[in-house]
This record gives structure tokens, sequence and C-alpha cells, in this order.
């Protein structure tokens, strides 16, 4: 089972009356458990194998000793599990009980950090449990279940939309669903924030406006679309409804404008709608959320939604050494002096990270947060924490392939100036200029070695407005993809960029075309560069094909990573 799948599983299980003589059996099933171990739980004697030596216990080895207990004994019930005998001989790594009020747990194996929560808030927690079901993840996961539900409910109205509308899910209407998708989660993470005025304002207006047979519920999600599309000086010859004009602010950005058709809504779409709305989107962190709801929308990665994802550890193994470690030893140096501190300021506000393979944005989104990050230390050292960030989203570019990702990403960055602003400035103060969204197409969607870079992100100093003395960091983690395994297409652009420079061109990996175009664009402006790499371009025979065209270019290697394997 997948962690989304998990989710809803645990969700739905923690919804139902509470069994006292069965939940044991239901919580771990809800881990993937199959019905024969299960049977085996539950059969006394020589053949059973629960172990347990507590009251109302079940112990499954080496993995977790569970027990329900009576009204207001979760506490002590949890200490006598942690103290069994059978929880030592079993090798159990998870202890817990609970009385259908209160839910306690802890991971033996990391004593520090025990659970204790109601009963209704443990699938909250869900992520803790995730190694039952074989799937040991790393921390921003296992802390991020919102994230997870989230993406498993919209893939479910994902999938119902689909069903009642099927043309909605061909090649010529692909964009057109993709960006009705986006506009909804910003609808869903507006509301909770107070980016919409009143609580649950989208959510409600649904639920309260529509038909409960969901007949009207397209044409209602319409007038919302049409009134975020509209600016206040034009709603009057809008003809928009008084519930929609007076209440959704003009957010546009480019999110609402276009087209406002909207699919059908079944009765079942409808209530997953609602459903998500009761989501607490606050909590949504946009460098994990991207990535995992990019695979709502890809058939391929569906079947293993919620792992596809790039921790955070991970993407500063590239980004510390390219740029933020040097940010951070300069203000390291800055100290307290006003002048140092503001240079170093002025400095943040004109360096550009270009992710020319960016998917759903994460390397974009981590970078603007450890930039705002430090931008909010000097303002803390000069006595100026009220002060705006310099810092723009603009500044922050990428190319993505596919549709969808390259919406996400936007989305991502403008979800993440926004925490960073109430994180920072205070909810009143990030309200005050958030609206409306800018129109900038900061994130192409297109091949990125087939388009000129210096279009996407031009060279500093080519006029005003393209950063006169800043600095351009260039980062991702593109397609390997071995010679033997690519396809026509991912041939044929290699052959665009390499044919007539290098010989045995055919031999390189699909990743070595961003190394080349990352040295071409170096010509222009100057640049760093670095990409998580297989280490094949680094051995053998790639090697005199790909890094003298490189070194040609004047480009040297300024740092390199020990190969490790690239696992989440």
């Amino acid at each position: 089972m997948t962690p989304v799948e998990i989710a809803e599983a645990i969700t739905e299980l923690a919804a139902r009356d509470f069994d006292p003589a069965n939940f044991a059996y239901a919580f771990l099933e809800a881990f993937g458990n199959k019905a024969t171990t299960i049977k085996r739980l539950r059969s006394g004697g020589t053949n059973g194998t629960n172990a347990s030596d507590i009251e109302g216990g079940v112990l499954q080895r080496r993995n977790i000793h569970i027990a329900v207990c009576n009204e207001g004994r979760v506490s002590e019930t949890l200490v006598q599990l942690k103290q069994s005998p059978a929880t030592r001989k079993g090798e159990a790594r998870f202890v817990v009980a609970t009385d259908g009020i209160d839910f306690e747990a802890e991971d033996v194996n990391s004593p520090e950090s025990p659970l204790a929560c109601s009963f209704a808030a443990f699938p909250d927690h869900f992520g803790l449990f995730l190694p039952l079901a074989g799937i040991n993840p790393v921390k921003e996961i296992r802390e991020s279940t919102l994230d997870i539900r989230a993406t498993g409910r919209l893939n479910q109205l994902y999938i119902q939309l689909l069903k009642d509308n099927p043309e909605w899910g061909t090649a010529g209407r692909r964009h057109d669903m993709n960006h009705f998708m986006a506009r909804l989660i910003f609808c869903f993470f507006a509301e909770d924030t107070d980016i919409f005025n009143g609580g649950d304002l989208f959510t409600n207006t649904i639920a309260g406006m529509s038909a409960s047979d969901a007949s009207d519920t397209h044409a209602v999600l319409r007038e919302i679309f049409h009134a975020l599309a509209t600016s206040t000086s034009e709603r009057a010859a809008a003809g928009l409804p008084r519930w929609a004009a007076d209440k959704f602010p003009y957010v546009n950005g480019g999110l609402f404008s276009g087209g406002l058709d909207v699919p059908r809504v079944s009765k079942m779409a409808r209530a997953h709608l609602i459903h998500i709305g009761k989501l607490d989107w606050t909590r949504i962190n946009p460098d994990i959320f991207g990535s995992m709801i990019q695979a709502v929308t890809d058939e391929e990665e569906r079947g293993k939604l919620g792992l596809h994802y790039t921790s955070v550890p991970n993407i500063l193994k590239v980004l510390n050494p390219l740029f933020l470690d040097g940010l951070r030893a300069g203000l390291a140096a800055a100290g307290d002096s006003p002048r140092k501190l503001a240079g170093l300021r002025r400095r943040l506000a004109r360096i550009r990270v270009f992710d020319p393979a960016c998917g759903s944005g994460n390397f974009l989104v981590i970078s603007y947060k450890e930039m705002r990050a430090i931008e909010a230390e000097i303002n803390a050292r000069l006595g100026e924490k009220e002060r705006r960030s310099e810092i723009p989203l603009m500044n922050f570019r990428g190319i993505e392939l596919r549709d969808f990702p390259a919406e996400i990403a936007r989305l991502a960055l403008i979800i993440a100036e926004y925490q960073c602003d109430v994180r920072y400035l205070g909810e009143q103060e990030a309200m005050k200029e958030f609206l409306p969204l800018q129109r900038n197409d900061w994130i192409i969607c297109g091949n990125a070695l087939r388009l000129d870079w210096s279009d996407i992100c031009p060279p500093t100093g080519t006029d005003a407005r393209h950063n006169e003395g800043g600095e351009t960091y260039i980062c991702g983690n593109p397609p390997y993809v071995g010679s033997t395994w690519q396809s026509k297409e991912q041939k044929a652009d290699l052959g665009a960029l390499f044919k007539g420079r290098v010989k045995n061109w055919r031999t390189l990996d699909y990743v070595s075309g961003w190394f080349a175009k990352a040295a071409d664009y170096g010509l222009v402006t100057n640049s760093s560069t670095a990409f998580v790499s297989t280490n094949s371009i680094n051995q053998g025979q790639q090697v005199p094909v790909l890094w003298p065209l490189v070194f040609k270019t004047g480009h040297e290697i300024a740092f390199a990573h020990t190969s490790f394997k690239w696992a989440n």
C-alpha cells in the first residue's frame, strides 16, 4: 500500500464507531496486513501468532504491540506495553494504547518522541507507523500527513471528474483539466489562510449555493472563478451574481484568466470537493505537496502516489555548496555591520535561481525559503523585522516538460511566498500585497533541451530589468535515461544539441544535455550550475565525449558529491 492509501484507510477507521474487540486488527489491516495474517493473529492456541501478555493486547512480532484498555487507563497501559517481556521478546517496534477516547503510542527505537492525542486525531500522525507497511520514509513525509491525505482526496476527485467527463481526459483538454485542478488547490488554500475573507468561504459556497444532487455545481464553480478573474472596477459590467461578486476577491495573476469552462460535477465529485475543503490547508507544505500532487494527473505515477518526492536533505546536497553555504558565510562575516548586512540583502534580491527541469518546483521552493530565512535574519540584526521582502518570485525560474507540474510549481512558489510572509511579517502584513497575484510566466512549459535558456532566464545586465550585477544559479534533477533506454524523441533532442560538436554523442546519458546547455548558457552570462546526475557521466566512455565540450567553454568543476543512492 502507498502512504496515500494508508491515510485513507486510517481516516476511515477513525470515523467508525469504536470497536474495542476489533480495533487492533482493523488498525493492522489499514497498514496492508493480509486477511490470512489477521486470521492467524485472531486465533488462539498453538496456531495463533498473537504473543501478547497484556489484557486486550495484540502483538505482531517485529512490528507492534497494541492494546485496547478501559477508559482513563491509556497512559498506564502504554507503560505496561513498554515494560512487557513479550514486547522485548517479540522485538516490537511500536507500542500503542487506546480506550477509544485517547490515543498514545511510541516508537521503541525513538522513545524521545512519544505520541499522545485524542483518538479522533490519530490519523494526523499515521506517518509514524508507516514502517508497519514496509515504508521507511524521510522525516518530511513522516511528519506531513496532511499533504498525503490531501493528495489522496484530490486523486479521488480527479478520477471521479474524468469518469464524469471523459473528454476532459483527452490530449486536447488535458491542459484545461490541469488548470482547473490548480484553481481548486489555490481556492482550498486561500479559504483556510484568510486570503478569502470568511472561514471556508469556497467550500461553504459550494455546499450552500449548489443543489445537493450536484446538477448546478459546475455553474457555481464557474461563477466563483469568474469573480476571481474580474477586477473590482469591472464587476458591475460582468453580470456576476451578488453572492460571488460581494464575497470573492480579485485574484487572477494568470491563474483565473482564460476560459471559464468547468467540467460537470456529479454528486460523488461534489462530495469529494466538500470533504477536501474540510482539511486544514494552512498546514500544506509546498516543497512536499507539489511533488505528490503532480502524480495525480500522471497515469504512470499514480500507482506510486505519495512516494514520488525529493527530500529536502537531498535537495540541499545540491543547493548548499552551489550558493547557500556562500550566503550563510557572508551572513556570518557581516556580523552586526549595517553596511555589510545591507549589502548582503541587496545581493540576495538580485540572485536568480533557474531550474530547467523543475517538475513541481521543489528546488525553487527550497531555494526561496532558505533565502527568505537569511534575509529575515539580516532584517532582525538591522532592527527591521517588519521590512517586506525584497526577494522577487520572478527570480525563481524554471522549465518543465509537462503541463500540470509547471502549473503546480507556480502555485507552490506563490504558497511559499505567502507562508514566508506570514512567518516573518505576520498575517496582516502578508495579506496587504498578496492579491491580486502578479501575472508572470516565470515557469515555462516546454522541452528544456530545445528551448533557448537565455529567453527564459535572460543574461544579467541586458537591461535594467535583468539583475544588473546579479548572480545566476542553475540547479535541478533532470531525467537521467541511459543511451540504451532513450526514446526516439530523446535521442533526437541530444542529436540537435551535440551533432556536429562531438563524436560518439549517441553514447551519452540524456542528463548530459543539461550539462551542455548549462555550459552554453554560461557563455552569455556568469552562472554556476549543479545538477543531480548519474555517476556514469563521470566514468568510462562518456567522459571524453561530454567533458571536453564543457571545459572548452571555460567552465570548470567547482564541487561534486560522492556517489550515493538517490532514495527518499
